[in-house]
């Protein structure tokens, strides 16, 4: 794995571990295998935003899981070797014990545990995240943009509180950073979950940044809505209601439709203090972000969301402004220019607006101190978005959220030269050390297709076998005569002698049984799951079914049907 090019950039990162409700065949048990374990190409989901962490420089790392997948978790940092190799210092785990699998992101963060474990600039996560994009470049690009070193905030000072003039927030608070990866394309699953994304951009710099900057992709998010409530929006109202505010505002702005929240969020910590705020705040995808982008061009939202009091709010004794300090000491408010009076408009607290403003109302001063009495306009830090350019050449993004997805990612990451092949320098950050663990254990009158497939430690393939683009993990035994194509095994599964199976994914320990060459039943499996444990009888036929130890709902019974699809003949060898 590379090392980070840049010291650690000051933040802390929070990956949360979700309850996994679309991968029902698999995290069933969420005690025993919760969704940050499942195998994403061999390696548990949750490594790969610990990796992309360690990889920017990161390491102050909290894992927010519920209490009952907690041992889970745990066991699994100190015995899986994938996990056990990332570099220290260990992440956290946090497991407050009022979040289950049902807590919405938005109540995540009001939950004591997870809001005191916050000291600072944070980074967010999901656990079904890959990223191949390097943070570092994010992270650069967020600082250079909001105008401040990572943690500039300066983080809690002893009454538990940021204090004003740390860093970057002397010119004002910073805004955020959010990801954003195209859906179409190369790779691209029908259906797929996306949102809807209104951006404008930013002005144009002084010195142009470079040709291979982020920075190019990045502009600034004035709306942002689940594809699928925007349609309910849309049918609702009979067409798309845009506010002329934000045509006032913004005389630019690109909407998109294709693209995906990859959940990556750079976050000041004032956005702590706005979730606790709201508790209206379900989501941090559909409410704190549209909410949030919404407030820089909708007059008098921000002050609804509590901004004011946020940035402007009284100071404690030990920052820069004191609210128990009478304002007017040493202070000639008859002798102020209209400037000054301008500038400082901009900077007082509105507890020291008010205070002020109630001593010169009636004062025989110049018009310009009674500028005064006027509210102060709330500048909105703006929320950001990295549009990731569509095309092959560009890093992976994407969040695994579904077992289509699962399938789908795992099978592109075995296609990823290994580093046996290309070294370690030219190697991808998700390349394994070999495609195939023990090349010597194939038969000869097999055919296993290297070039897209992963074989994990002490898998036995008999002999006649036919594999390929498949990920079989640890333990694996695949029988003589049996058949792969686009397939997920996770370890210790069992398939049988002539069983055929064409993209499905197979859960820990279980078995398809198998039969005679020549026999007229077959178990032939095409779009199927078959959850941990379970045991296929020789002779079933199935197509988009479920295998699991209840009963399943009508409308999936609804899409079970047989399927007859077979492979051809296996050649001989391992094809490099």
């Amino acid at each position: 794995m590379p090392h980070a090019t840049l010291p650690s950039p000051g933040f802390q990162a929070l990956i949360l571990c979700g309850p996994g409700a679309s991968f029902s065949t698999f995290t069933s048990t969420p005690q025993d295998i919760p969704k940050a374990l499942l195998p994403i190409a061999n390696r548990p989901m949750v490594w790969y935003p610990l990796e992309w962490c360690y990889r920017m420089g990161l390491t102050e790392i909290t894992l927010v899981t519920p209490p009952e997948s907690l041992e889970a978790i745990e066991a699994a940092m100190s015995q899986n070797p994938h996990l056990t190799s990332l570099p220290a210092p260990k992440p956290d785990i946090l497991a407050p014990k009022d979040l289950t699998h049902e807590t919405g992101t938005g109540d995540l963060f009001r939950l004591p545990e997870v809001h005191s474990a916050i000291k600072g600039d944070f980074v967010v996560l999901p656990c079904d995240l890959v990223c191949e994009l390097d943070g570092t470049a994010l992270a650069d690009a967020w600082m250079i943009e909001q105008a401040g070193l990572g943690a500039a905030s300066g983080g809690l000072n002893q009454s538990g509180r940021i204090p004003m003039g740390m860093g970057g927030e002397k010119i004002g608070r910073r805004g955020g950073l959010g990801v954003w990866f195209q859906t179409k394309g190369e790779g691209s699953i029908k259906g797929e979950e996306t949102d809807f994304i209104a951006t404008t951009p930013l002005p144009a710099p002084i010195v142009p940044p470079p040709s291979d900057s982020l920075r190019r992709d990045i502009s600034k998010l004035v709306y942002t809505v689940p594809t699928d409530t925007l349609k309910d929006i849309t049918e609702e109202n009979k067409s798309f209601p845009v506010r002329h505010s934000l045509i006032q505002k913004h005389g630019r702005i690109k909407m998109l439709t294709t693209y995906r929240d990859a959940h990556i969020y750079f976050f000041p910590y004032w956005v702590v203090d706005m979730i606790k705020r709201n508790e209206n705040f379900e989501s941090i995808s559909e409410e704190v972000l549209g909410w949030w982008a919404k407030a820089g061009w909708q007059e008098g939202l921000g002050d609804k969301l509590g901004l004011r009091e946020i940035f402007h709010g009284a100071e404690s004794p030990d920052g820069d402004l004191d609210a128990s300090q009478p304002l007017e000491n040493g202070i000639d408010v008859s002798s102020l220019s209209s400037t000054w009076i301008s500038n400082y408009v901009n900077t007082i607290t509105t507890t020291e607006f008010t205070r002020l403003a109630s001593r010169v109302q009636n004062s025989n001063i110049p018009q310009a101190a009674k500028m005064l009495t006027t509210k102060p306009k709330l500048t909105i830090p703006p929320i950001l978005a990295y549009i990731q350019p569509s095309g092959p050449s560009h890093p992976l993004i994407r969040r695994v959220d579904t077992a289509h997805l699962l399938l789908t990612v795992s099978l592109r990451l075995a296609k990823l030269s290994s580093v046996e092949e290309v070294g370690k320098e030219e190697a991808s950050p998700f390349a394994h050390a070999a495609k195939i663990a023990h090349k010597q254990t194939i038969p000869k009158r097999c055919r296993v297709e290297a070039e897209n497939s992963l074989l994990a430690e002490n898998v036995v393939v008999e002999e006649k076998t036919n594999i390929k683009e498949s990920v079989i993990g640890a333990n694996c035994k695949i029988g003589e005569g049996a058949r792969l194509l686009r397939c997920l095994l996770m370890d210790n599964v069992e398939v049988g002698p002539n069983v055929q199976i064409t993209d499905c994914i197979l859960g820990r320990r279980c078995k398809l049984e198998g039969g005679p060459a020549k026999d007229d039943e077959k178990t032939i499996l095409k779009d199927c799951e078959v959850q941990d444990g379970q045991v296929v009888e020789w002779g079933t036929e199935a197509k988009n079914e479920k295998f699991m130890r209840f009963e399943l709902p009508s409308d999936e019974d609804e899409n079970a049907g047989f399927g007859d699809e077979a492979f051809g003949d296996g050649g001989e060898g391992i094809s490099i």
